[in-house]
């Protein structure tokens, strides 16, 4: 017991001590906890700590990150990001791979090495690179989107890479593989390493289907059963079971845990309690991923580096350059440019945790001998360390000559509290902004464009920059003691994100809420919203008005008819309202389909006579 609190204490020590100061430089907390691991490499090696197994554990923070990010990305915007997927993502990994493979033959390797360390170094870092661009709130950019793609590729391709390894024996080294004792690198149970390639397919194919079904149909009963106890700590601790579980099947069948917690937060993205399951892992995950990063700067071997660090800086120097090549070719072909297209380049050009995995794996099935592992191994760690040098080359060059102007990186301060709160200062609140104004009401107006915010200053017009999904920034605008809460902001999901906080959190507040078409009006409604307006509706009532006039209706018979087409569609909106749930699309919710059907017989002849009507009276 007194050696783990040693262990826990050291690494608390140097991680709560580093990454501060770290951050205070610039240098992100990423860089600051792998210098952290490296200033503990030497304790940890005193007090005999198996860094290896530690960073086995560790790992497991990645699979909560990419279960979290599975979370935030809707089906529907997954298969908005299918071509990505597949030109991005796999034209990197293709075209990386290559020419490492290329320079590796030139440097005198055997094919197969050259071939497996290719493979090896061609994949990325899911975890420094998420985690910095969401630091940085990057990660929804244009490039910072693009980076993500290439990633989830990357780890989809480790899985036939751990296939194709075991195919590369050298010859001169399957003795020694056979000495070390084969196997694989996980160190776990492959329940598919014996069966047939076809069977082990399909095998792994139905636990990716079993993913899902638990997703539909098992989990949003578990958390209703759960939530009916009213204890915040069955909820984490089922959450943490979620996670344990897919990741368990997934290793189970040799496929990445890490792809399995992504799928199964991708299908819970659409589910009641995504954001309850991403606040009670959200902890867990920046703890264990503060651990991995420590272990990776603690593995640093410095007495190997010491005496091989001219072949570890020419290695990571032609991994970095050859993938940033390779990014900037793939990029530019599909219409990545400016800083998105930097961002894009110099977020990737590591290599990735997985080639731990690959590496170890390597050496059990001869491709690699255990020596030049080591050397691979630094190659590595060195450039997953010069990564976040990479986002400050970003941050202080090219962001700079390209977003001179642009938003400052914190909100402004509110020095003020009124009773109604506008998010949002673009089309749609500017005008609500304006009219509150002229009846003599002061509203606290937040919104996120800065160039837009200091346009509306030359004109006397006060609006503080931010963004008001953020509850710190809210509760300094005085949303407690609001009595309106006007959310005119133009992102559906940033809409859906600040409607469910403030219902949930605040049931007094009358919220007025932008939606950007009829089903996010349901949408809205299901999470509790009660006033909510359609953006582009009343604008087409009145086009449908001015047709009916060039039509040769009068005006007043225009007005009419419109009105009567109004009332129609509100009243037949509540009742459908009633039957949207946020736990199923829409066209697979029965009984919103069958209620739609029956109002549309219902509605449709009515209101036929009613403009039959209206039009007569006109003539």
């Amino acid at each position: 017991m007194t050696s783990f609190l040693i262990l826990a204490f050291m690494i608390l020590v140097a991680g709560v001590l580093a990454v501060p100061l770290a951050s205070r430089f610039g240098l992100g907390s990423v860089l600051g906890y792998l210098l952290a691991g490296m200033a503990i490499s030497p304790l940890l090696a005193r007090f005999d700590v198996d860094v290896e197994a530690l960073q086995v554990f560790a790992e497991f923070g990645v699979v909560m990150m990419l279960f979290i990010i599975g979370l935030e990305m809707e089906p529907r915007r997954l298969w908005a990001m299918r071509g990505k997927l597949a030109g991005l993502g796999g034209g990197q990994v293709l075209l990386t791979t290559l020419i490492i493979t290329g320079i590796a033959l030139i440097d005198s390797q055997p094919w197969q090495t050259a071939l497996a360390i290719g493979m090896v170094l061609a994949l990325s870092s899911t975890a420094i690179i998420v985690q910095t661009l969401t630091e940085k709130g990057l990660l929804r950019t244009e490039g910072g989107e693009a980076s993500f793609s290439v990633l989830l590729v990357q780890d989809v391709a480790v899985i036939p890479i751990l296939a194709l390894l075991p195919l590369l024996v050298v010859p001169e080294l399957a003795g020694a593989a056979a000495a070390h004792g084969g196997g694989g690198a996980h160190g776990g149970i492959d329940l598919t390493a014996h069966m047939p390639g076809w069977l082990a397919g399909v095998t792994r194919i139905g636990a990716v289907a079993a993913v899902i079904a638990i997703g539909i149909y098992a989990i949003r009963p578990l958390f209703r059963y759960i939530a009916k106890a009213n204890l915040r700590e069955l909820f984490t601790a089922a959450a943490l079971l979620v996670v344990i579980g897919i990741a368990l099947l997934m290793s189970l069948v040799g496929l990445s845990p890490a792809l399995g917690a992504f799928v199964a937060g991708v299908v819970l993205a659409t589910s009641e309690y995504r954001h309850e399951l991403e606040s009670d892992i959200n902890p867990f995950k920046g703890l264990l991923l503060g651990l991995f990063f420590i272990t990776v700067g603690a593995g640093i071997d410095f007495v190997l580096a010491s005496t091989i660090w001219q072949s570890v800086v020419f290695w990571a120097a032609v991994t970095i350059a050859a993938k940033m090549a390779v990014l900037l070719v793939v990029g530019w072909l599909y219409g990545l440019r400016r800083q998105a297209l930097w961002l894009f380049c110099l977020s990737l050009p590591q290599a990735g945790e997985f080639a731990f995995v690959l590496i170890a794996f390597g050496v059990a099935n001869a491709v690699f001998d255990q020596a030049f592992a080591d050397q691979l191994l630094l190659i590595v760690a060195l450039t997953m360390l010069v990564t976040p040098l990479l986002f400050i080359l970003y941050d202080k060059l090219i962001a700079h000559a390209y977003c001179t102007g642009q938003a400052p990186e914190e909100p402004d301060p509110i020095d003020e509290e009124n009773p109604i709160i506008i998010a949002g200062r673009g089309r749609v609140g500017g005008i609500v902004d304006r009219m509150l104004d002229a009846a003599g009401h002061r509203a606290t107006v937040i919104d996120y464009n800065s160039q837009h915010l200091e346009n509306l200053k030359k004109f006397g017009i006060t609006t503080y920059y931010g963004d008001a999904t953020r509850p710190d920034l809210l509760a300094s605008a005085g949303i407690e003691r609001a009595r309106i809460l006007v959310v005119a902001l133009d992102e559906r999901e940033q809409i859906d994100k600040l409607v469910r906080y403030a219902c949930d959190n605040f049931p007094k507040l009358h919220v007025v809420a932008r939606a950007k078409d009829r089903d996010h009006v349901y949408h809205l409604w299901a999470m509790g919203c009660r006033d909510i307006i359609r953006e582009t509706y009343d604008s087409a009532l009145r086009m449908g008005r001015s047709v009916y006039e060039a039509l040769g209706h009068d005006r007043q018979a225009a007005i009419a008819m419109a009105d009567a087409f109004e009332e129609m569609d509100r009243t037949s909106m509540r009742e459908v309202a009633d039957a949207y749930r946020l736990d199923i699309p829409p066209y697979e919710n029965e009984e919103l389909l069958a209620k739609i059907r029956e109002l549309k017989a219902e509605w449709d002849p009515k209101l036929r006579d009613a403009m039959d009507e209206i039009a007569q009276r006109g003539r």
